[in-house]
């Protein structure tokens, strides 16, 4: 039953969208990265933001190709291949959006993983004005199910490891 209950509640618990707006940069993070790329491109094409940085280790030159594909200049896209978590995706990010003296920033990420990445993101750079744009939201009882478990997880490991607080909109 209370797995059942989880992933009723999955997108009222896990998934936060505030809206895209304008942004001075779209952030697209690593993994899973096909929805979260066809998203980063909609939004590019639809004006949210004239700049796009890619933050993770492993598939970002991935997504960076994908996007260049998707119509997005090659010179507008800044890469950041060192994390290799969200918390590192937030911290390692955060130093280049603060050189580069972004106010305003759009975070794409999947559905499921969008509450802990925003959160992560504002806990490093409190400054910044973040808004949650996430990727196409899929049904949790499909192949999904085992992701939302697992940022069931990851959620309350990250509230007690870091202090990013999951669902008060605010860091420790």
């Amino acid at each position: 039953m209370i797995g059942i209950a989880a992933l009723v509640s999955a997108r009222a618990l896990l998934c936060v969208q505030t809206g895209a707006g304008h942004a001075d940069v779209i952030v697209v993070l690593g993994g899973e990265s096909v929805d979260r790329t066809r998203k980063a491109i909609d939004l590019f094409h639809h004006g949210a933001a004239s700049r796009v940085l890619v933050s993770g280790g492993g598939d970002a030159s991935f997504i960076r190709d994908e996007l260049v594909r998707g119509g997005v200049p090659a010179d507008v896209i800044e890469i950041e291949d060192l994390s290799r978590n969200t918390k590192e995706n937030a911290e390692f990010s955060s130093r280049v959006l603060k050189k580069e003296k972004v106010q305003r920033a759009i975070i794409v990420t999947s559905w499921f993983h969008s509450r802990r990445a925003l959160n992560s993101f504002r806990r490093f750079s409190p400054q910044i004005r973040f808004s949650s744009f996430p990727a196409n939201h899929h049904e949790p009882f499909s192949a999904e199910a085992g992701h939302v478990f697992q940022e069931y997880a990851k959620t309350l490991w990250y509230t007690f490891r870091y202090r990013i607080l999951p669902w008060s909109g605010a860091a420790a």
